[in-house]
């Protein structure tokens, strides 16, 4: 019963751990930007949007602000994803996750 023990330990520490990096990576932000920085995007680590800058020389064409806005949202979601990832490495030293478990 000690090998059980030591895995309900090791589970804990993990879950700790797991919810560290969660707190961490809701305060970690990154950010989509297109046409040399026309829209920007930024996201938490956890791919909440925080905040959108559009320059104001768009203003008169909304076709191209929607397309623009979707593809800043679109990198800052990548960078986001990849920024979970590498956080959550920290923690199973590298191993992927079982397919499905996201953070």
């Amino acid at each position: 019963m000690q090998n059980m023990g030591s895995l309900l330990q090791q589970a804990q520490m993990m879950q700790k751990k797991m919810q560290e990096v969660e707190n961490k990576l809701k305060t970690l932000e990154v950010e989509g930007q297109v046409s040399n920085g026309m829209v920007k995007v930024t996201m938490n680590g956890k791919g909440e949007i925080k905040k959108i800058k559009i320059d104001p020389s768009l203003k008169e064409d909304i076709e191209i602000i929607e397309d623009l806005l979707m593809a800043a949202i679109s990198e800052a979601k990548t960078k986001a994803d990849n920024l979970s990832e590498t956080e959550m490495k920290t923690i199973t030293g590298g191993m992927p996750l079982p397919p499905g478990m996201k953070f």
